[in-house]
């Protein structure tokens, strides 16, 4: 038996691996994050095979359900949105398998801030304005942010910036980050990706606040700034540069 932890992609259904399909198709007990996960991904589960949605339970009780697949000898589908591996709390999770000795695995998905830029059709990493993406949120009701990791602090960086689970923080992030990028800054605020419902507001650091409110967006959006976002004089890559060689491009000799 084993626990095998899915990323879902960040909506919609084609969009989960392969892997994590099949996975989910031959698992007795799906347990998924139904807030976030769509019924058509946990619609691959096989007939008769358990379906909880785990947004109503605690870590106990979900910890409790794989108890009771394991006691059966029942493969488990644990499906996560986006990628497991961000903000996805599977990190208590796999605490508690640990101590019980229940096996698991992890299959990675399409994370949120790869969706929200594939829908803003924007390269986050641009030769000479932007090498460095960082992901982050903000504190509010949840757990705080550690000290070294405040956006006063991250915004020093001057890369792109991909905050999560922050929307009802927009004063914060403005505040904060005008020192650092300019209230000129282009922000995008990137609604449900790849969801049928998806929406995205543009703006600056200047309005970008307003535009939100007017938008009445108060959950499940990624909020990402950055000079990227409104980049056109930027250098070409070195990657396709005929001046560039590098071993699988050698240099070509003149006849």
């Amino acid at each position: 038996m084993t626990v095998h932890f899915i990323g879902a992609g960040p909506g919609a259904p084609d969009l989960i691996t392969i892997r994590g399909r099949d996975l989910i198709a031959r698992c007795p007990v799906c347990l998924y994050a139904g807030s976030l996960v769509p019924p058509e991904v946990v619609a691959y589960a096989p007939e008769g095979a358990r379906v909880v949605d785990t947004a109503p339970l605690t870590l106990d009780d979900i910890l409790a359900e794989i108890e009771a697949a394991h006691a059966d000898g029942k493969d488990v589908a644990r499906v996560h949105s986006g990628d497991p591996s961000l903000y996805g709390a599977i990190g208590e999770q796999i605490r508690r398998l640990n101590a019980l000795g229940i096996p698991y695995d992890i299959t990675p998905g399409v994370p949120a801030y790869a969706a929200a830029a594939a829908l803003l059709r924007t390269e986050l990493t641009l030769p000479e304005v932007s090498q460095t993406v960082i992901l982050t949120r903000t504190a509010m009701k949840s757990s705080p942010m550690p000290n070294a990791e405040t956006l006063e602090v991250l915004g020093r960086s001057g890369g792109t910036l991909a905050i999560h689970l922050s929307i009802r923080n927009m004063t914060r992030i403005v505040e904060e980050l005008s020192p650092h990028y300019g209230v000129d800054c282009p922000v995008a605020v990137v609604y449900r990706a790849t969801w049928p419902d998806e929406q995205v507001i543009r703006g600056t650091l200047a309005d970008i606040r307003e535009k939100v409110r007017e938008a009445k967006i108060t959950r499940t959006a990624l909020v990402i700034v950055g000079r990227v976002l409104a980049a056109e004089d930027f250098r070409d890559s070195a990657l396709y540069d005929p001046e560039h060689v590098h071993v699988l491009r050698p240099e070509r000799k003149v006849r």
